[in-house]
C-alpha cells in the first residue's frame, strides 16, 4: 500500500482547526451534511443503528437524526476533543473501523474518505459492518476541487524555483468512487457530483479557510522547504490574473461527490436477465421496428 498521506499530520491539522474554532470555515461540511440528510429523508425506512465516520463537528450526525430516520447514532472520531459536551465518541483511526460485522444499518461519511491511504479497504470495511440491506451514504471531495489553487501554486513554484512539488492533494472522480462501491460489493449504487464556487477577496483568506478546515497539505512526499512571503505574494498575483471576476474577487472551486450504496439483500430489485423482457421496446416507444440487413 502506497503511503500518500501523512496520517499524523492530518490528525494534527484537524485538531488545530478544531481549536481554532472558526464556524464560517465549516461551510463545506455544513453543505455536505445538509445534502446527506436530504437524501436520507426520502428513504422509506428507519435505521436503528447508524454511524457517522470522522464528521469533525458532528453536523452530519445531527442533521441525520433530525430526519427522524435514526434510532441510535454512534460517532467515530480520531480524537476525544471532537466530542460535544456530555457526548461519548468511539475513538479509532480513519482507516480502521471499530465495528463488528453486520452490526449497523447506516454509515455516514462526510468529507473524510479523500484522506485515506487505503480507501478501497475502508469501503470494504463499511460493507462488512453493515447489515443486509444497510445503507452507505458518503460525501467525498472530488476532482475539480481547488483546481485554481493547484494551477497557481504550480505556476508560481516553476516561475520562482524552476521546479515543483505537490501542494494540493489528488481528488477522486465520479468513476473512481463508482468503482470503489462496486469493488466493495454494494448494490444499487448511485453517484453524482455537485460543484460549489466560493469567492474570496484574495488568495490569503482562501488559505486561511483551508487551514481552518484542516486542509493544509498532508501529502507524505510534500516539500519540507518553507514557502516564503514572496512566494505567496506572487501566487496571489497569478491567482488574481487568472481566476478573478470583474469586481476583483477570486474564485475557488469545491466539488463534492455524493455516493450511496446498499449491502445486498433478497428484497432488493434486481435487473432482468438479457432476453427476458415480455414487451418490445419499439411498442413502448410507439415506433416501427426495422431489422438491419446482415
Amino acid at each position: 500500500m502506497d503511503i500518500v498521506f501523512d496520517q499524523g499530520l492530518i490528525a494534527a491539522n484537524r485538531r488545530r482547526a478544531l481549536l481554532q474554532g472558526d464556524p464560517k470555515a465549516a461551510f463545506l461540511l455544513d453543505i455536505a451534511a445538509a445534502e446527506l440528510a436530504e437524501r436520507l429523508s426520502v428513504v422509506e425506512r428507519r435505521f436503528d443503528e447508524a454511524v457517522e465516520l470522522h464528521g469533525a463537528t458532528g453536523v452530519a450526525a445531527r442533521q441525520a437524526i433530525a430526519t427522524g430516520k435514526i434510532g441510535h447514532m454512534t460517532r467515530i472520531e480520531s480524537d476525544a476533543a471532537f466530542a460535544a459536551p456530555g457526548e461519548t465518541l468511539t475513538l479509532a483511526y480513519p482507516e480502521k473501523l471499530p465495528l463488528e460485522p453486520a452490526s449497523v444499518n447506516l454509515v455516514l461519511s462526510p468529507l473524510n474518505l479523500h484522506l485515506t491511504n487505503d480507501t478501497p479497504g475502508v469501503f470494504i470495511q463499511v460493507a462488512r459492518a453493515l447489515k443486509p440491506d444497510g445503507l452507505f451514504l458518503a460525501a467525498i471531495p472530488g476532482s475539480g476541487t481547488l483546481q485554481e489553487l493547484r494551477d497557481v501554486l504550480l505556476a508560481t513554484e516553476i516561475e520562482m524555483t524552476g521546479g515543483a512539488s505537490p501542494r494540493v492533494i489528488p481528488f477522486p472522480d465520479v468513476r473512481d468512487v463508482g468503482g470503489l462501491l462496486q469493488r466493495a460489493g454494494f448494490a444499487l449504487p448511485v453517484i453524482d457530483a455537485e460543484s460549489y464556487t466560493v469567492r474570496y477577496a484574495s488568495l490569503f483568506p482562501l488559505m486561511k479557510d483551508l487551514r481552518a478546515m484542516g486542509m493544509a497539505n498532508p501529502l507524505s512526499d510534500r516539500s519540507r522547504r518553507p514557502l516564503t512571503r514572496a512566494f505567496f505574494l506572487r501566487a496571489a498575483e497569478i491567482y488574481a490574473e487568472r481566476y478573478s471576476d470583474p469586481d476583483g474577487r477570486i474564485r475557488a472551486t469545491f466539488s463534492v461527490i455524493y455516493a450511496s450504496g446498499w449491502t445486498p439483500h433478497e428484497s432488493q430489485q434486481k435487473p432482468l436477465k438479457p432476453g427476458s423482457a415480455k414487451a418490445r421496446l419499439a411498442d413502448a416507444l410507439k415506433v416501427d421496428e426495422h431489422r438491419l440487413k446482415q
